[in-house]
């Protein structure tokens, strides 16, 4: 199985809202940290907004934070709000039922179960468990800890 670039950015832009509690973040600065396109992470946002993965702040301060603790939030969720779909072989497309075994394969069945498999994986691992080492997340980011002054947090 593998993930749409989507799905990437998701993650990635998730995990930089939790290593950045307290504290709106920016959508340019999250694309600069990653060297990816604001404008396709502002799809990617809306998205997550849609899904209740990622809330938006109006204002002069605003900007994009989580909705609720990274530890509540499952990669499984992430995974099935941002890819497309979940086709690992033309007969899963029920549209497609050209082969004569469609319904009696075991191949078909292997491949549900692995799907599944592969979910509940993702269902077991939070945010919260991938951006667990938040001060290394932010040194890397370069993102400024809210906690230390802005002269000092520049100085390190």
């Amino acid at each position: 199985m593998r993930l749409t670039q989507q799905t990437n950015y998701a993650v990635r832009a998730l995990m930089y809202c939790a290593a950045n509690p307290g504290r709106p973040s920016k959508v340019a600065e999250i694309a600069a940290s990653f060297s990816m396109s604001e404008t396709h992470l502002f799809k990617i946002m809306k998205v997550l907004v849609d899904s209740d993965l990622m809330k938006t702040i109006r204002g002069r301060n605003g900007g994009i934070v989580l909705p609720r603790p990274a530890e509540q939030i499952s990669v499984g969720q992430v995974v099935r709000a941002t890819e497309e779909s979940f086709l690992l072989a033309e007969c899963f497309d029920s549209g497609r039922q050209d082969c004569p075994l469609v319904n009696h394969c075991g191949f078909n069945s292997v491949l549900h179960e692995a799907l599944e498999a592969f979910l509940g994986v993702l269902d077991k691992c939070t945010i919260a468990d991938l951006a667990d080492n938040r001060a290394g997340i932010r040194h890397l980011l370069q993102i400024e800890d809210p906690l230390l002054p802005k002269n000092i947090a520049a100085a390190e």
